[in-house]
């Protein structure tokens, strides 16, 4: 392994059920009024398999070029609202 080589897992998630979601009527079905107070349990996946990635210049990418963004913290969003 290099300085431009790290090898990553994937993660879980669950939606903390704690907050709770506002929805009216509108659109095809309803409307999350509150959908960016959302939040959510991560964790690593312990079974899920490790996948080396190489920095190039045209950002992280794996061996099939499938493209990765790194982040110092954890962090989804599910729009409610698409």
């Amino acid at each position: 392994m290099s300085d431009k080589t790290l090898e990553i897992r994937e993660m879980v998630s669950e939606r903390d059920e704690s907050v709770k979601l506002d929805w009216a009527m509108g659109g095809f079905a309803g409307h999350c009024i509150n959908q960016r107070d959302q939040k959510w349990n991560i964790k690593s996946d312990e079974t899920a398999p490790v996948i080396r990635i190489r920095f190039g210049k045209h950002g992280w990418r794996d061996a099939h070029g499938r493209r990765f963004n790194l982040s110092h913290k954890p962090s989804k969003f599910y729009d409610y609202n698409f």
